[in-house]
């Protein structure tokens, strides 16, 4: 196994491994994030830092891997990225929504209340999921794209007062109190929308997931998925909805359409061990789902093996928290602070080919925008530092060997990684040869 330490020099400082999903880690301020006025918005409390990078390495044809940019919060972390062709959305514990353009602040919008968890993107609706249980729908003005409006918080007060009148709408929550099912009474960890993008499931720490139709708002659905947070759900072939959660299990549920309505069954458990799951992720072609661990390890089931016989990497020191996947590339960011690049081969062997390493502190979210070119992408990592990173990861035409690490009991285990690279502080590649 290839465990790239990260690196403890002053300038960094040792990732938080707090057992309640690493949302606390702080990091003290350094010396280049005091001040406001670094920021190019005086309002906005955000920095813009490009990374030096070579003329030549960023055209369609370089095999250039490396850091373009950090984007740096003066306060508070960064919890949820989405990012569509040359837009990104970066969500915090400030409540705001940053909206950039070409990696330059465009412009951005506030909740009330709530850390912003979660953000997806259909059409042209943007939904964020929040601390406080709340779902918000947000879209751009047609006139002016600039200015963000509140369109729709789900559920809305006329759904609650509709559900409110029948007793057959409560259920039992925790303190044994009555709550209506249509709303998530806990945080909600994360969104995800069907392929046909007509459903949005929100899963949350009440241990339950709600279906909710992106065309009309309404909740068709909540299903008592586990027995304890659910962690993190994703839609995927087949009318498939895989869910991972805090009790150890990923669980697999089907979509089906009795006449108008919408219901999901529950198909199988495909793991169920003591580390929680954090993350989860079905590759763009829809034939493998990865599952993410507090354990380090990554967990994978293939499409055409009807997801039986689960295999296994060994992936990061401390807990994966994230997942992103575009390509044939596989993206991992853990409370290690470092993001490793998978790639799977035609046979389905998996191979760790870059270790980037710029974070100071838990990497909570990655977001990947293919629009490159087929053989790269710009990918995105949030982290609990309060910076966005931004790389351009290249598919490589020649794989490298790894030189032994000068501790013995790290040696990388070829099966998985063999041509692994990483990446200094800076960015900047460390090439290893034998």
């Amino acid at each position: 196994m290839p465990d790239s330490q990260p690196d403890h020099s002053p300038d960094h400082h040792t990732p938080c491994t707090d057992e309640h999903l690493w949302d606390t880690y702080s990091p003290p301020l350094s010396d280049h994030m005091t001040s406001a006025q670094t920021s190019p918005v005086a309002s906005s409390q955000w920095s813009y830092r490009e990374q030096s990078v070579p003329p030549d390495c960023t055209d369609f044809y370089s095999n250039y891997t490396g850091l373009l940019a950090s984007l740096v919060r003066e306060e508070g972390n960064v919890y949820s990225l989405a990012a569509i062709e040359d837009m990104l959305y970066t969500g915090s514990d400030s409540k705001n929504i940053r909206v950039w353009k070409n990696r330059k602040e465009f412009t951005g919008f506030k909740s009330t209340s709530g850390l912003v968890k979660a953000i997806v993107i259909a059409d042209d609706k943007i939904f964020t999921g929040h601390s406080d249980g709340k779902i918000r729908v947000w879209n751009a003005s047609v006139k002016n794209p600039s200015v963000y409006k509140k369109i729709e918080t789900l559920p809305n007060l006329t759904s609650i007062m509709e559900k409110s009148i029948k007793p057959k709408n409560y259920t039992e929550v925790r303190g044994n109190r009555p709550a209506i099912w249509i709303k998530h009474f806990d945080v909600i960890s994360s969104l995800n929308l069907s392929e046909d993008h007509s459903l949005l499931y929100s899963a949350s720490w009440d241990k339950t997931i709600k279906v909710w139709n992106v065309s009309n708002f309404k909740c068709l659905e909540s299903i008592p998925a586990h027995d304890d947070a659910v962690n993190t759900v994703v839609a995927g072939f087949d009318g498939f909805v895989f869910s991972g959660s805090a009790d150890g299990a990923v669980k697999v549920w089907r979509r089906e359409m009795p006449g108008k309505r919408t219901k999901h069954s529950f198909v199988d458990t495909l793991l169920n061990q003591e580390s929680a799951v954090t993350s989860l992720v079905v590759n763009p072609s829809g034939t493998v789902v990865y599952a993410g661990l507090s354990d380090g390890l990554l967990h994978f089931w293939e499409r055409d093996r009807l997801l039986s016989g689960g295999r296994v990497l060994r992936c990061h020191n401390l807990a994966v928290l994230c997942l992103a996947a575009a390509g044939s590339m596989v993206f991992s960011g853990s409370a290690d602070a470092s993001i490793r690049v998978w790639r799977r081969d035609d046979g389905g062997e998996h191979k760790c080919m870059y270790v980037l390493s710029g974070h100071r502190g838990p990497v909570k979210c990655l977001a990947v925008d293919d629009g490159i070119s087929e053989r790269s992408w710009t990918l995105y990592s949030g982290s609990l530092d309060r910076s966005v990173k931004i790389w351009r990861v290249c598919m490589q035409t020649e794989e490298r060997e790894p030189s032994a690490p000068a501790n013995q009991k790290d040696r990388p285990r070829r099966s998985y990684n063999a041509g692994f690279q990483t990446f200094t502080d800076k960015g900047q590649l460390n090439q290893r040869k034998k």
